[in-house]
């Protein structure tokens, strides 16, 4: 870890000049001078004492950010395709988020198995084809362009109720697939 590399940025997002944070911690500008060039370590006292000066501690200091993946490519989905219906889930692992996106293709009259009725909702739009979303006893149609948004405690299933293939994203929160 490089200890006077993240003081100086801490304290530079603190507007403070080495000066400044010296006097607050009573110390000398050049010992911050030569604690952000990691020419000297200071004790866990005076560490403490320069955290708290820069609004920290030393828990959040030595807490490492672990780096988020953002962006996933095609090469990362991962594919179910299963009697005319066609899963890729977008975000591996998504099961461990609140939320999992799904993009689907449903062959021609092929519907997903139905699913019971669990917490959550689920949402979806339509990039092609025409969808019945059979939500209890009640059954919406739903076109490409279009969007659906239910609560997941009903019995629910999706058929294609058009003529070639549907293609739809599905989200549900939480990850259900």
């Amino acid at each position: 870890m490089d200890l006077g590399g993240k003081i100086k940025q801490m304290r530079n997002q603190k507007g403070l000049t080495q000066e400044e944070l010296a006097d607050r911690c009573e110390l000398t500008k050049g010992y911050i001078s030569q604690l952000e060039n990691n020419l000297n370590s200071p004790s866990i006292t005076t560490l403490t004492d320069i955290l708290s000066a820069l609004g920290s501690n030393l828990s959040d200091f030595f807490q490492e950010e672990k780096e988020e993946k953002v962006v996933f490519t095609k090469q990362e989905f991962i594919e179910k395709d299963s009697e005319g219906v066609l899963f890729k889930w977008l975000i591996p692992n998504a099961q461990k988020n609140m939320m999992e996106p799904v993009l689907v293709e449903l062959a021609e009259g092929v519907s997903t198995t139905g699913d019971v009725p669990h917490e959550g909702e689920e949402f979806g739009f339509v990039l092609e084809g025409k969808l019945g979303l059979a939500l209890g006893k009640k059954i919406f149609l739903c076109k490409k362009g279009e969007a659906f948004y239910y609560s997941a405690g009903v019995p629910h299933s999706i058929i294609n109720k058009g003529k070639g293939k549907a293609k739809f994203l599905w989200i549900s929160t939480p990850p259900n697939f």
